[in-house]
């Protein structure tokens, strides 16, 4: 049996934190112009006046919650993840306010893939996706070299053998 970390040493690239950011510009963006749409059409069309209160209330709520998302969380999810690999384990360690450690054992997993969608190709980055009999675990933005020698490492490791499409 081989010995445990207690604390994971691989880390994500550090465009993961650009990455996180573009995308939550975009949603909350969108977010942000329907409630701002909602607000011009409540000035023209004179919508009750609790309804002007409600949408001002979710705009504040919207603009803080997209600081929040935009600024400060994608430093502390990058801070705070860390992975990885040996001959029996593989390690995912993330969270800033809710701390998750999790030892996945090698014999477990069933599939392992890299993904990419246009942020990370933009940046030449991979996710690689682990899949085990009952759920999926995800280390997401590594370099394209990193992520695919990961994949093999853990599909050796685990055992899976590549099949030919």
């Amino acid at each position: 049996m081989q010995y445990i970390q207690s604390t994971p040493e691989q880390r994500l690239s550090p465009d993961a934190i650009t990455i996180w950011r573009i995308s939550a510009v975009i949603s909350n963006g969108i977010v942000l112009i329907v409630l701002a749409a909602l607000l011009v059409l409540d000035s023209i069309y004179g919508w009750k006046a609790w309804i002007g209160w409600l949408l001002w209330g979710v705009f504040a709520i919207s603009v803080l919650y997209a600081v929040w998302e935009i600024f400060i969380r994608p430093s502390l999810l990058y801070k705070h993840w860390y992975y990885d690999a040996n001959e029996e384990f593989l390690q995912l360690k993330h969270g800033a306010l809710k701390k998750v450690h999790q030892i996945i054992p090698m014999a477990k997993i069933q599939s392992v893939t890299t993904n990419q969608g246009p942020l990370l190709r933009k940046y030449a980055l991979f996710s690689v996706s682990v899949g085990t009999m009952g759920s999926s675990h995800t280390i997401p933005a590594l370099p394209e070299e990193v992520a695919l020698e990961l994949r093999n490492q853990i599909a050796s490791y685990a055992r899976i053998n590549e099949v030919d499409e």
